[in-house]
């Protein structure tokens, strides 16, 4: 039995869920989020809990995943879910323009221009070079994220760039001069 699979989902008061299909459609006090259900997987609610069951062995892959992506869901509609960037160097900043763009200055000859996708907030600390983002949908939060630090990702020399607040960087050692 998969150890994800089988552990409850906590429904907290005013959250509803909706089967439809192959999709659920989980509503909160946050907004609505949908999520995968696979072929063969079940949703009980039982004494304020969501219990995810198979119908047998054969689904015992998607058993775990199914669980994890309602979980998500339900967590986003209730605490929601954020991501922290930080960014390091010299002139390197973020800045707010308007409410869905975000202007870096990350190095390069040019600004670039982040539009913001739906459902998804940026907050720009008063030192320009900390991000939060936050919104709903944890795999959209995280795909803005790995975006943003693909603008400029960490060097390993200098450690300059746009990296996660609890990211770890090895530093590399330069070349060394010959004699």
């Amino acid at each position: 039995m998969s150890r994800i699979g089988k552990k409850p989902i906590p429904l907290p008061a005013g959250v509803k869920y909706k089967v439809e299909g192959n999709t659920v459609l989980v509503e909160g006090p946050k907004g609505k989020v949908s999520a995968l259900v696979a072929a063969g997987i079940k949703l009980e609610s039982k004494e304020g809990t969501l219990h995810i069951s198979r119908e047998d062995d054969r689904y015992a892959a998607v058993h775990g995943l199914t669980r994890a992506l309602v979980f998500n869901a339900v967590q986003g509609v209730t605490k929601g879910w954020s991501k922290e960037l930080d960014i390091v160097g010299i002139g390197y900043r973020a800045e707010m323009k308007g409410k869905g763009t975000v202007v870096f200055t990350l190095g390069y000859s040019h600004p670039i221009e982040f539009p913001l996708p739906s459902g998804i907030e940026v907050a720009v600390d008063p030192k320009q070079t900390h991000l939060t983002i936050s919104g709903i949908d944890r795999q959209k939060v995280g795909q803005v994220a790995a975006d943003m630090r693909a603008l400029r990702k960490p060097d390993p020399y200098k450690n300059k760039g746009v990296r996660y607040a609890d990211e770890k960087l090895k530093k590399k050692a330069g070349k060394t001069g010959a004699k």
